[in-house]
């Protein structure tokens, strides 16, 4: 019987999230608890990479960390960003989220349609005379220089923030009943607060397969994982997986 979740991703803003449906209807506790977070690198840090962010003409953004961490570090560095430099992003959603930051202009900011990193290509190929800055975490994919590569456009990529540990206290305690992991640095966090680990009767769910696998790496049992076929969400795992077992 599943009592408590915990979800390791922060609280959702939205009342409207499907998590609160799922509470509801199995009369289960969620807790969210980040097992992971996101720090930003020093103006000193990030000038040992020796990159002028001013030689670009474009950035390509591949998440909101990316854009937080991009604008806050210019501020820091007083780096003044042009009025002309153009902004490619990997969703609608986080083009929209640069509005945070400067004035949206729809003539410099451009988007894939799909989050796929081989559908902003297209857009960037139509602007391959522009010299492209990617802002990046300490730990990435090369899925993206891979293919800036492969067509030749110029580009500098540096790392802006780090992701790391969010350590969990001695008096917090850890009786969930299931665990919700979004990423492999989160298992990695698991293994690091508790290095003695045993799972038990503790049930394991994973969104994407390089979280699954790295459950699998840790030597833990993986009990359900998203997306399929059948649960393109975790939400709509969840709720299956609760209603088979909880009844």
């Amino acid at each position: 019987m599943i009592k408590k979740i915990l979800v390791s991703q922060p609280k959702p803003s939205s009342e409207k999230s499907p998590y609160y449906d799922i509470m509801r209807k199995h009369n289960v506790e969620v807790v969210f608890r980040p097992f992971i977070k996101v720090e930003s690198l020093t103006p000193r840090e990030f000038r040992a990479q020796r990159i002028n962010i001013l030689d670009h003409t474009a950035i390509i953004f591949t998440s909101r960390h990316a854009i937080d961490n991009f604008f806050s570090l210019c501020q820091e560095m007083r780096v003044e960003i042009p009025e002309s430099i153009k902004y490619f992003c990997i969703t609608e959603t986080i083009s929209h989220y640069i509005q945070k930051y400067v004035q949206y202009r729809k003539r410099k900011v451009f988007y894939g349609e799909t989050g796929k990193i081989a559908d902003l290509m297209p857009l960037i190929l139509k602007h391959k005379s522009e010299k492209y800055f990617i802002p990046q975490s300490d730990v990435h994919s090369n899925e993206l220089t891979d293919m800036l590569d492969g067509k030749g456009i110029f580009y500098s990529s540096g790392v802006m923030y780090r992701t790391v540990s969010n350590d969990f206290s001695a008096e917090e305690s850890f009786d969930y009943d299931m665990l919700v992991f979004f990423s492999p640095s989160g298992i990695q966090s698991l293994m690091k607060n508790f290095p003695n680990y045993e799972q038990g009767n503790t049930v394991i769910a994973t969104f994407g397969p390089a979280t699954a696998k790295s459950v699998e790496d840790a030597g833990l049992r993986l009990d359900l994982q998203a997306p399929t076929p059948e649960f393109p969400s975790i939400t709509a795992a969840l709720d299956a997986y609760l209603k088979q077992h909880n009844g």
